[in-house]
């Protein structure tokens, strides 16, 4: 599969500060690929410079096989963009919002009005394409956006946030249309977000913090090669004599919290069945956590996914999405 992106040594400075600092991968061509990491990593930053809004320091980023620097308006032509602040007109029509961006982006007339009939049939918006946006809910905005971002055919789709602020219900709705897209148009979907449920959507997952990349997997591996296996917490008729036996015993380390006894085993599943059978009469309590991506991103990092994006002012935007 070849690569729709290529990023080689990208470094952004801002003075002396390193904002971006020495990074390089590649993203696929039809892949979903994540791009995660903490406020202030440099992931913003990173994508500010594939879509060629800010100009870079030094290296080099290629998009659909055009530089970034060389041939910005041909990289421009390559995207959709679809922002985490609502951007549509409200004041238009979906009609109208959908046209005005088909004129910008110089898609002939003769096909416009054919490709915004598939964009709204995509998202399944056609019933209320003459519908003002503001009468809208905040799913169909996003849904909207969606469309808008793919009528003048991009080969990158950059999702920033794509459902913040929006239901559970309205969230899986909007990621059923996404794989979709993906599945359809073979599109390459390049996404960020705090939600580790959205997250496990994607095919690789690159970490980013303090400007460098830490880590760069399909989901599956990074829980497993960053977590280390299963967590099982257990409580003992005597912690101190069941922390000994799964050292001599199994060869585990637990750590004593709360008057738990806390450690990591691979395949947890099956190796409760055989601690309880050795220690019946000493087990009391015991239950197993399957590694998350969130337990990725605090290991990679030293914070929670959500504590890392939801400062307060992620939080205030949100709130004021809930409203709209």
């Amino acid at each position: 599969m070849d690569n729709i992106i290529t990023v080689e040594n990208l470094v952004k400075r801002y003075n002396d500060f390193p904002a971006v600092n020495d990074i390089s991968f590649s993203v696929k061509n039809g892949e979903i690929f994540g791009f995660l990491g903490p406020n202030g990593a440099g992931k913003s930053t990173t994508i500010q410079i594939l879509c060629t809004l800010l100009p870079l320091t030094s290296g080099r980023a290629v998009l659909n096989g055009f530089d970034v620097e060389k041939d910005p308006l041909k990289v421009r032509q390559s995207i959709g963009l679809v922002f985490q602040d609502f951007s549509l007109d409200d004041r238009l029509t979906a009609v109208e919002n959908l046209y005005f961006h088909g004129m910008l982006y110089n898609v002939p007339r003769k096909v416009l009005q054919e490709r915004m009939d598939n964009v709204l049939e995509m998202v399944q918006l056609t019933d209320r394409k003459k519908d003002l946006v503001k009468k809208y809910s905040g799913g169909m905005k996003r849904r909207l956006e969606i469309a808008r971002g793919l009528l003048h055919y991009p080969r990158v789709l950059f999702l920033d946030e794509p459902t913040i602020g929006l239901d559970p219900q309205t969230r899986t709705a909007i990621w059923e249309h996404i794989l979709h897209l993906r599945d359809s148009l073979g599109l390459c979907i390049f996404l960020t977000t705090h939600y580790m449920d959205e997250a496990e959507h994607c095919d690789r997952i690159a970490v980013i913090d303090h400007g460098k990349i830490i880590a760069l997997d399909t989901p599956s591996n990074l829980k497993t090669t960053t977590v280390g296996g299963d967590r099982i917490t257990l409580t003992a008729d005597d912690n101190h004599f069941m922390r000994e036996e799964l050292k001599n015993r199994f060869g585990l380390e637990a750590v004593l919290s709360d008057d738990r006894l806390i450690f990591q085993v691979e395949q947890g599943e099956s190796f409760i069945p055989r601690l309880v059978a050795a220690y019946p009469e000493q087990v009391k309590t015991i239950s197993l956590h399957e590694p998350t991506l969130d337990d990725v991103f605090l290991a990679l990092t030293g914070r929670g996914i959500r504590d890392a994006f939801l400062n307060d002012g992620e939080r205030f935007r949100q709130r004021r999405l809930r409203r709209r």
